[in-house]
């Protein structure tokens, strides 16, 4: 069946949107927490994300539909850095996803599976986060913190510059990141912004039956603003409203800008975090989110599990 290059390039695109781009759209709540020195956690999560795909980032694509779950490893590690407490995290992620719709009267399809790219993060506390051991920690009660962070994700990942659909981007993405968090009793409030800058692929959609030289895709910056309310229950069990919003990040094709591509999105979710009984060292976490405000790329709902198992290292 003969489908419309430029339908291809305008699906493909939002479906790219939504494998490459999670990384602005992340609700995390409590990213700022302070735990004691030499504490470590492996975390396993999977998730579920389904949603309609738009055409230019306009109108929506009739009868289209995606799929994609997503699995992550991830380990983190807790430091002293010039006396403050320091945490570091690699996540390695394995996706799955599927997409189909009708865009200039043809049916289109696609499918992918495989390694996006990994994240490694670098968190300091700047402010009313000390790094402490497990016996200063116990006498410590948070009131306010200020946190810096810093996510790396590497041109890694599976990718095919002869494809249009791919699950890793070819470039480097990095996201600096400011963080408040502050405890009134059983409440903790967390407010994150951070901007997302992206080098070019030097080899985007490149010597295929449409384009048999080499093309180069790059994209602005893309801000991001999370904000928190989140409750506990009991020790280890509590419970998060959460709320996010992106904006920014058009792309450019051999330096020529495609207006359709700004993105303004703006997603609200909840999670809860359970301990495991009989055991302190695991815990379940449970996410939801949704979209509030689309205007390219965020129109879907996404669930999520988690399971973590964390432990103390020496010396505590």
């Amino acid at each position: 069946m003969r489908v419309d290059f430029k339908s291809i390039v305008s699906l493909a695109w939002i479906v790219a949107c939504s494998l490459g781009r999670a990384n602005a759209q992340d609700l995390a709540p409590r990213a700022y927490v302070v735990a004691p020195i030499h504490s470590n956690a492996v975390t396993i999560t999977s998730s579920y994300s389904s949603g309609e795909i738009l055409l230019n980032g306009v109108e929506p694509v009739p009868d289209s539909n995606g799929n994609i779950y997503t699995s992550v490893f991830t380990y983190y590690h807790s430091f002293n850095l010039l006396g403050r407490y320091t945490n570091v995290t690699a996540s390695l992620p394995y996706a799955v996803g599927g997409f189909s719709g009708t865009a200039m009267a043809d049916e289109t399809t696609g499918h992918r599976s495989g390694l996006p790219a990994p994240e490694f993060r670098l968190s300091i506390n700047l402010l009313g986060g000390p790094a402490m051991d497990l016996s200063k920690f116990r006498a410590w009660h948070q009131k306010t913190v200020l946190g810096a962070s810093l996510l790396v994700l590497p041109p890694i990942g599976q990718y095919d510059p002869m494809r249009l659909i791919n699950l890793g981007a070819n470039r480097w993405s990095v996201r600096p990141e400011f963080g408040y968090s502050r405890r009134l009793g059983h409440w903790v409030i967390d407010a994150y912004g951070g901007v997302w800058f992206f080098t070019t692929n030097p080899d985007y959609f490149s010597r295929n039956q449409y384009f048999p030289g080499n093309n180069t895709q790059s994209q602005k910056p893309i801000a991001s603003l999370q904000g928190h309310l989140s409750y506990d229950l009991k020790p280890r069990l509590w419970a998060s409203l959460d709320s996010n919003l992106w904006f920014g990040g058009r792309t450019s094709m051999n330096g020529v800008e495609n207006p359709n591509t700004l993105e303004k999105n703006s997603r609200l979710g909840g999670t809860i975090s359970v301990p495991v009984p009989k055991t302190n060292r695991q815990s379940v976490k449970f996410s939801y989110s949704g979209h509030v405000y689309v205007q390219l790329g965020g129109d879907f709902q996404n669930i999520s599990v988690a399971w973590q198992y964390s432990w103390l290292g020496r010396p505590n």
